[in-house]
């Protein structure tokens, strides 16, 4: 191959739209994935609606990206949940926003997009290698890959590296590519959108494990969540857990545990609550007591039962079902994260997600130092961050 190409190695939503981007100027494009396929983490994400990006009021959005919102607020705001949404009817793909303000397209799933998108890649002229390892870059800029068939080297014009982060690795993204960048600052990955860890009992672990625990509260130095959760063999899962995750990973770092409270009805004030299970039982099991007064589902009621039979917190019915404390023990890990933390830090890049240390080679996607709660902000980065560098080798090219 000759160095007019841009090659791109990674074939997720990052690595795909710096492709387009870049080929839509007119420019040749290589993508590069050592999968045998295209887009796994994408379409994995699919099994749950693909939750694209979220429509809540501009600086709300910019917040959720915690002490990254300075780095990448620039990328979102020149492609913004708007352009994403736009894009992706543009491929075809009805959009619809939920009551909670999520954007999804009405499949509510991910292949028919992908499928519209590598059409519009291969009508762009965009190739596709796959089962193509990136193996390292000589100080002259060559490009190595390890394929089937043997080595393979590439000198490209630029190139933008969408390797991802660490989280799912089965489906690409191992984060070996921390060993190809010797001298680029990073942040070590760890798990981030993840399940956190519990020691319940045999019997809460045999009776509850797969149920949800819906319309809750969770509380974690401060910060409440409301949403659901679901009780694993291990420990607890879902939306309200992954939101505090950041937090809970911090506080797990510092202390032998960390304790957050659970609000079993969140929507019943605690003086209403008190008068109901101040009532007599009238021979009734506390499991059925509980589910009557205090409309608990089974694994609330189990939780409650936990924490009566630990014997710290008495028996004040309300106040435990009001903030009933839960001990986290450590974390699920990145094998079953849905994302990641850590990757290049902010300064060893430009404003266009240019390495400083490496003329023409640019990042983008989960490789880069952030993170974020699940609800399509996750998405929304990547999309972003792609366009930004496939905007960056533009700009860097026109300049050479």
């Amino acid at each position: 191959m000759d160095n007019d190409i841009v090659a791109v190695i990674g074939a997720g939503p990052a690595g795909l739209m710096a492709a387009e981007t870049i080929a839509a100027a007119g420019r040749g494009v290589v993508v590069f994935d050592h999968m045998p396929s295209v887009g796994r983490k994408l379409l994995i994400a699919g099994r749950g609606g693909l939750n694209l990006t979220h429509g809540e009021p501009r600086d709300a959005f910019l917040g959720r990206y915690g002490g990254a919102e300075g780095w990448l607020t620039p990328a979102i705001v020149a492609f913004p949940p708007a352009a994403l949404i736009a894009w992706a009817e543009g491929l075809g793909q009805e959009i619809f926003t939920g009551s909670s303000g999520r954007v999804f397209p009405r499949a509510m799933k991910s292949s028919p997009l992908l499928r519209a998108w590598l059409a519009r890649l291969d009508a762009q002229g965009v190739r596709i290698a796959t089962r193509h390892r990136w193996i390292g870059r000589d100080e002259n800029g060559m490009l190595r890959f390890d394929t089937p068939s043997g080595l393979v080297a590439v000198h490209p014009a630029a190139s933008v590296l969408a390797l991802g982060g660490a989280s799912w690795p089965r489906l690409g993204s191992d984060g070996g590519w921390q060993a190809l960048l010797p001298g680029i600052r990073i942040a070590p990955l760890v798990a981030a959108n993840c399940g956190m860890l519990v020691a319940w009992s045999e019997m809460f672990r045999a009776r509850h494990s797969g149920m949800p625990l819906k319309r809750i509260a969770i509380t974690f130095r401060g910060r409440t969540v409301r949403g659901e959760a679901m009780v694993t063999q291990t420990g607890l899962e879902g939306g309200a857990i992954y939101a505090l995750s950041a937090a809970l990973r911090d506080g797990l770092a510092v202390e032998d545990g960390a304790t957050l409270t659970l609000d079993l009805r969140p929507d019943l004030p605690r003086a209403a609550l008190a008068e109901r299970v101040a009532a007599p039982r009238r021979g009734q099991s506390l499991s059925t007591f509980l589910r009557k007064a205090a409309g608990l589902s089974p694994p609330a009621i189990g939780l409650v039962q936990e924490a009566l039979h630990a014997g710290s917190t008495g028996a004040d019915l309300a106040a435990l079902i009001k903030a009933l404390p839960l001990t986290i023990t450590g974390m699920a890990g990145l094998a079953r994260a849905i994302s990641s933390a850590g990757g290049i830090v902010a300064e060893e890049c430009d404003a266009h997600f240019m390495l400083r240390q490496l003329p023409g080679v640019f990042v983008c996607g989960e490789m880069l130092d952030w993170e974020a709660p699940t609800g399509g902000y996750l998405l929304q980065a990547c999309f972003a961050t792609g366009v930004a560098a496939g905007s960056g080798v533009l700009a860097y090219l026109d300049a050479q």
